[in-house]
């Protein structure tokens, strides 16, 4: 059977997309239920962290655990990918050693060198491009609050950064409209939205964006390693901060959601989080559930 890897949401057919999401909520009640599910006993997970990370380390390995198996954590300075060794090496011998690998790196481009040289699946974890894990949690955060996400209004407010490009794959995979609210200069990857152009727009104002949305979404205006620019974007950004009363501008049972960690003050307002709308911290917890459901996908029991 060929390796399958999830290096962006377009790796998974839209019904193998539902297929994950719909388990991830299966999942996450046997464990609310004390169920115990051990399908990957003698299963190992290689977690390789180039950039650093509380929820996504915290949840990858708690959730191969609690699926049987372990997980091993290997940061650049454990490895020689931080050391100069080609990443076709590097992956030929991590891979022959381990059941199944997660990366989260910078360049998109070294995720799919190294998954290309793979034995085993490979999962993004995050790099400067994609971030299809946390979508798969927010979709299954949705569909549990809402019901499906087809045909709705998402609304994307910031930076275009690799967490909007995987909302236009989300929008394209789960057939919603996504509007975009960005300054200048910041938009997601044209190439993203020109291929998605009939349910892609872009506008300036959050105000605009926000009408009659179902679905708000932020994330810090500086991302990792933008530390430099975090001056200039502070200014860029002024105006694009999510609050209560912008949210008042969508529909009545609109949700928000934000990937964390937050800046309270900045991208969201103080009292942001605590909103009844806010479903963030369920967000933050299905990164557990969604994940396991996609190692499952990814790593049959049937493979042992």
């Amino acid at each position: 059977m060929k390796t399958r890897h999830f290096l962006t949401l377009l790796d998974l057919t839209p019904q193998e997309l539902q297929q994950v999401i719909a388990r991830a909520t299966v999942l996450k009640a046997m464990r609310n239920s004390g169920e115990i599910y051990e399908p990957m006993k003698n299963k190992v997970l290689g977690m390789i962290f180039e950039k650093s990370s509380t929820r996504t380390r915290v949840s990858f390995e708690a959730g191969m655990a609690q699926l049987g198996g372990q997980a091993i954590f290997l940061s650049s300075r454990d490895t020689q990918l931080g050391r100069g060794e080609p990443v076709e090496d590097s992956a030929r011998v991590i891979s022959s050693m381990l059941d199944i690998i997660m990366i989260r790196t910078f360049e998109h481009e070294k995720l799919e060198l190294f998954a290309r040289y793979s034995k085993v699946p490979v999962i993004n974890a995050l790099t400067d491009d994609y971030h299809p894990c946390q979508l798969l949690a927010d979709m299954q955060t949705y569909t549990e609050h809402r019901g499906s996400i087809a045909g709705k209004k998402v609304v994307w407010i910031g930076d275009g950064n690799n967490m909007c490009n995987s909302y236009i794959n989300a929008a394209r995979q789960l057939d919603f409209q996504l509007v975009v609210a960005c300054p200048k200069g910041f938009e997601p990857d044209s190439t993203l939205c020109a291929a998605n152009a009939d349910r892609v727009t872009i506008v300036r104002t959050p105000q605009e964006a926000a009408k009659d949305a179902d679905l708000i979404v932020t994330d810090v205006w500086a991302s990792m390693g933008q530390e430099e620019e975090q001056k200039e974007r502070m200014e860029k950004f002024v105006g694009y901060q999510v609050s209560p009363a912008l949210m008042d501008l969508a529909h009545e049972d609109a949700i928000f959601m934000h990937c964390l960690p937050a800046h309270r003050g900045e991208e969201i307002s103080e009292d942001m989080l605590d909103d009844p709308r806010s479903v963030v911290f369920d967000e933050a917890e299905n990164r557990l559930h969604a994940q396991k459901a996609l190692m499952e996908f990814l790593l049959p029991a049937n493979n042992s």
